[in-house]
């Protein structure tokens, strides 16, 4: 079995973000694979020790991006990619991500592409999709069971709150949900081996691709940190009191009322 990864290099969850000259500042900052790419790393290597076959995890971006490559080359995936963009792009959104991976993936005869449900940074879900869609191949989110015998993929997705299962076959794409499995630490043997497993760095020209092909079809306009959470206060005196001035202050002060 041919099995692709998505993978997506973010800000640590217990980083403190910080805004310095318009932009977020990364300049000290601690990085990790995107948590819902870890469900799907650890999916794919799950599915390649049923089914036989090969891991390989792909990634967009720079060459920081080589150590989360590497973690994920740890955990037992057995190749990985890195499309380096640094030197190329200036800029680019979920567009530009997925016209590079599908660009990369569209001869390479993927049985089963897995990615994040979404990514911790920019939350927007839609890179998975979206290559799904430039491959023409199915695609199903938000996955919390996997299940493949031959050709036909059953899974199970959450639907806010509730489940769904779908039935559909190779090749297809499905993107991660909590839930999923729970994934492994890189064991120290892990770590050692994945100094030797190969990691393929390629550019926009290997894929002849421009900078045009992969333009951002959308553009940040401000990037800002959500306003101080003011104290809470407490109602004091006889309970009716309580709910008219709670009430006064719904309607003059919070206006949500």
């Amino acid at each position: 079995m041919n099995i692709f990864v998505l993978l997506k290099r973010t800000f640590d969850t217990e980083e403190k973000i910080t805004i310095a000259k318009g932009a977020i500042n990364e300049e000290g900052a601690e990085f990790i694979i995107n948590p819902y790419d870890e469900y799907a790393v650890e999916e794919a290597i799950q599915l390649r020790d049923n089914h036989g076959g090969e891991v390989t995890v792909v990634t967009v971006g720079n060459e920081e991006a080589e150590k989360q490559l590497r973690t994920a080359l740890a955990m037992g995936a057995d190749k990985a990619v890195l499309i380096n963009t640094e030197d190329d792009l200036e800029s680019g959104d979920q567009f530009t991500t997925a016209k590079i991976l599908a660009e990369y993936l569209k001869d390479k005869e993927a049985d089963i592409i897995l990615a994040g449900n979404v990514a911790i940074d920019s939350g927007s879900g839609q890179v998975g999709p979206r290559v799904a869609d430039l491959l023409d191949i199915p695609y199903v989110t938000t996955i919390t069971n996997l299940e493949i015998s031959g050709e036909t993929v059953t899974v199970v997705r959450d639907v806010e709150g509730d489940s769904e299962t779908i039935e559909t076959k190779l090749p297809v794409l499905v993107t991660a949900q909590q839930g999923l499995n729970e994934p492994r630490y890189p064991s120290l043997p892990g770590i050692m081996k994945a100094k030797k497993k190969p990691l393929e760095e390629l550019e926009l020209d290997d894929l002849d691709l421009d900078e045009d092909d992969v333009e951002a079809k959308t553009k940040v306009v401000e990037i800002f940190l959500p306003p101080t959470k003011e104290a809470g206060r407490v109602l004091e005196g006889e309970l009716d009191a309580q709910v008219k001035e709670l009430v006064n202050l719904l309607h003059k002060e919070a206006k949500v009322i």
